[in-house]
């Protein structure tokens, strides 16, 4: 039997160990899908909440949660916020609200587009910006957000409203600010803010106590109800015309 002799190989091409494949790529896809699962799982959840709302009253609201939890740090006053419905809220605190805060109510869909391109052009002016904000954004903010002017909670906001102009009915979105909105330092809501101020109850407001309520929603940190400065009066003064301009509570009927 003969024996074969070994092969050799030219220099420089002895044979070298195969690499392992990099892992690289596979968990940079795992860490992908876990981040759309995630994200579909906050978009479930946030599309149920919303939807779930528009027949279960909300306990509280973010900014609720804010002040309760800076009240606590200062020990303060409790935070005051009585949950009323619609159908126990005087028809001119209502129309107070949209005279005040958001007269194209009941035509837009989340966003006023005219106030919101005026107060883009006061800024590049550098002149002071108008708000823009309907209550429809002021209720997605004060419900699910938190204060600020990042471009972050801005685009959570947007979808938030769309949200609630998709799920929910206008009269329902007008219920709920009624019932989150800050009318003075710690009282949230109409319910608490009425018995706060008139020692009545949101059925029997009358529309100056109304138009006094909603003068100060700008900053209810600064403008008081119980003590109204000369802006405030002004300012009741013009929300009544407003509101008889409006047509009066008519108004209302168009948002059911």
């Amino acid at each position: 039997m003969s024996i074969r002799a070994p092969i050799r190989r030219r220099p420089g091409t002895e044979a070298r160990p195969r690499r392992g494949r990099s892992s690289t790529p596979g968990a940079l896809r795992v860490a992908l899908g876990f981040l759309g699962w995630l994200l579909a799982g906050a978009l479930g959840i946030s599309v149920a909440a919303v939807l779930a709302m528009r027949w279960i009253d909300p306990p509280t609201s973010a900014f609720i949660l804010r002040e309760q939890w800076q009240a606590a740090g200062e020990r303060a006053a409790p935070i005051r916020q009585r949950w009323v419905d619609a159908a126990d809220i005087a028809p001119s605190m209502k129309l107070a609200v949209i005279a005040a805060e958001d007269q194209q109510f009941p035509d837009h869909n989340g966003f006023d587009l005219p106030s919101i391109r005026q107060a883009l052009q006061e800024r590049a002016r550098g002149t002071r910006s108008r708000g823009a904000s309907t209550l429809s954004q002021q209720v997605a903010k004060n419900l699910f957000l938190w204060p600020g002017h990042s471009w972050v909670r801005k685009g959570l906001e947007a979808y938030f409203t769309v949200l609630i102009e998709v799920m929910w009915p206008k009269a329902r979105i007008l219920e709920i600010y009624l019932n989150i909105a800050e009318f003075g330092h710690g009282v949230f809501g109409v319910g608490a803010a009425t018995e706060a101020f008139y020692g009545l109850p949101a059925a029997q407001l009358t529309a100056e106590q109304a138009a006094l309520l909603a003068a100060v929603l700008p900053n209810p940190k600064r403008l008081r109800v119980d003590a109204p400065s000369a802006y405030v009066r002004e300012r009741q003064q013009w929300i009544l015309a407003q509101m008889r301009a409006l047509g009066g509570v008519s108004l209302l009927r168009r948002l059911q």
